[in-house]
């Protein structure tokens, strides 16, 4: 197949700094052209790819000064929608952003939406454009959104060479992700010292969570069972997830996915996670960690990890959270999108005539 993939501008892909849809993209976009599909990633110039590489912007807008970022996302979707004719199937990855754009389009388009759906101001929206083709991260996820036009639910995946797992012989808890409050950070910490068990941070600082840092965090990362580690990038992602003895994911929303979960599944590290949004839907209680629903329960837990076979956590990745049955899923999306689009093209001109713009 011929396919577009259209990729948020804010960071390259893969990126360079935090992004979790970029990553997604990359390894989506890198599975496909494996798989032998010709792909045409629109992106910003400094992405790095194996499929063809359209860029508006000559790199990612986080790392230079961008007064309207919305502009060049503007500009991107009205490039997509010139080419349009070029693909069996367009795959947005912009939010809405494409919506008044491709409300009329007939060539066979879907957007994935990877962020929180539970905004007030998404209803009136997805009530306007609920014929507009979309997919979920997770069921979870589709909740708040119920009268959206779901095509499918395809989980994140992940290339099973990114990780090796490891042995958990660090003696140390886990914690990967952002210092912010609905991450669970302060949930992880209370775990861990009430448990003994030391606790490695590798987190972020945004500076849109500052002062949450500085008001709920910053002491608590001078107890002596608690070690922030900084950021890691993916090299020593592997390292750090494969040595602990399990990831702690205490989250305080309803988290539409969550990369890290599967990150640690692919370096055999057993997860305890609270049992909110798409933990349920990753997590099978006892087999690749223990879902719990309080910080009592997580402790009890931290007992049970002996009876957590780790190579057993790293085939259940390989099984249901690989790049490759990713990219399977949505190609078997696409090609019921196409289907559904031909059909339509034949009832409107019985006759063969064929239109692929708008109608």
């Amino acid at each position: 197949m011929k396919i577009a993939q259209i990729a948020p501008l804010y960071e390259a892909v893969p990126p360079k700094l935090y992004g979790g849809t970029e990553r997604v993209v990359h390894f989506l976009t890198e599975e496909l052209v494996r798989l032998d599909h010709d792909v045409t990633l629109f992106a910003s110039g400094d992405s790095k790819t194996s499929a063809r590489l359209s860029a508006i912007v000559p790199e990612a807008l986080r790392l230079k000064k961008c007064e309207d970022s919305l502009a060049p996302h503007i500009l991107q979707i009205e490039e997509v929608m010139d080419r349009a004719n070029e693909f069996d199937v367009i795959h947005f990855h912009t939010d809405y952003l494409n919506f008044p754009f491709t409300n009329n389009l007939v060539v066979p388009h879907v957007t994935t939406l990877h962020g929180k759906l539970s905004i007030p101001e998404l209803q009136p929206l997805y009530n306007k454009y609920r014929h507009q083709p979309v997919i979920s991260i997770s069921n979870s996820q589709r909740q708040p959104l119920p009268q959206a036009n779901w095509v499918g639910n395809v989980h994140h995946g992940l290339p099973c060479n990114l990780f090796r797992p490891g042995k958990g012989k660090g003696e140390y808890l886990a914690f990967l992700g952002r210092v912010s409050p609905e991450k669970g950070l302060e949930n992880a910490i209370a775990i861990a010292i009430a448990a003994g068990i030391p606790l490695k941070v590798a987190a972020k600082i945004d500076k849109a969570d500052k002062e949450y840092y500085e008001e709920n965090i910053r002491e608590l990362f001078e107890h002596p069972l608690v070690e922030y580690v900084g950021e890691v990038n993916e090299k020593k992602k592997e390292k750090f997830l494969g040595n602990a003895m399990a990831l702690l994911f205490p989250i305080n929303w309803e988290e539409p996915f969550g990369m890290v979960l599967i990150e640690a599944m692919a370096c055999g590290t057993p997860v305890i996670a609270f049992n909110r949004g798409s933990v349920p839907e990753i997590i099978e209680d006892g087999q690749n960690g223990f879902v719990v629903s309080t910080k009592k329960q997580a402790i009890r837990a931290l007992d049970q990890l002996h009876k957590i076979d780790r190579m057993v956590v790293r085939h259940s990745f390989e099984e249901k959270f690989s790049s490759a049955r990713m990219a399977n899923d949505y190609v078997r999306i696409y090609e019921k999108l196409a289907e559904k689009t031909r059909s339509k093209v034949k009832s409107i001109y019985p006759l063969g005539e064929r239109k692929l713009s708008a109608i």
